[in-house]
């Protein structure tokens, strides 16, 4: 997909601060120094645009991109880092809970791993509940430069096995560094975002189609 437009709109901490309107969403989801950022930026052609930051944990709101006028991705919070308070990570929790679970624009989640390694605790914590609540989620399995090609296999193996992953949702290798598996990326989210299937039916409503 080619992106006209990319612009960040919103960092909502309170359900309430969730922009409104038709457009379907994909949110992003991994845990802290997965390379989010990075997906992004690289899918988007736009360098920049989601910051990194070599402190994990500091991403504390669900930044939502308003992309091609079209469409949203919603970086979460990322998961599974310790340093900040139990207050804190009640707040993240209360609020990524009612995302999830009533969010009507959401048609669905990428969830990040780093292909490097198994996937951990968290990650596994992470599919379950998406899954419990019904949700497709595309796998990307992150900095996929950092191993041989020879073994990609495996470790695409390592965390469908690890995950317990469903047939139909898709493990990517993706690299930020080469751009390896962007297309494929797109295929899949575009999928997501314009499928005829609605996570909360309604009545006469009109689909958004790709034109």
């Amino acid at each position: 997909m080619k992106t006209t437009s990319a612009e960040l709109i919103i960092s909502a901490a309170k359900d309430h601060q969730f922009p409104g309107g038709p457009y379907p969403e994909v949110a992003l989801s991994g845990r802290s120094n997965v390379g989010k950022s990075s997906f992004i930026n690289t899918l988007l052609t736009r360098k920049g645009l989601a910051r990194t930051s070599q402190r994990p944990g500091k991403t504390q709101t669900l930044n939502f991109y308003f992309i091609n006028d079209r469409f949203h991705f919603v970086d979460v919070p990322g998961y599974g880092y310790a340093k900040v308070s139990k207050s804190e990570r009640e707040a993240w929790g209360r609020t990524m809970e009612s995302y999830f679970e009533k969010r009507e624009q959401l048609k669905g989640v990428v969830q990040l791993i780093d292909a490097r390694h198994k996937p951990t605790v968290d990650d596994e914590m992470m599919y379950d509940w998406l899954k419990h609540h019904d949700l497709p989620v595309i796998i990307v399995a992150t900095k996929a430069d950092k191993i041989s090609k020879g073994k990609w296999d495996k470790h695409i193996k390592q965390i469908r096995e690890g995950l317990q992953v469903d047939k139909e949702d898709p493990v990517i290798l993706f690299s930020s560094e080469t751009a390896y598996g962007k297309d494929r990326a797109w295929k899949e989210i575009t999928q997501l975002l314009f499928s005829k299937t609605e996570r909360f039916p309604k009545e006469n409503d009109e689909e958004n189609e790709p034109s």
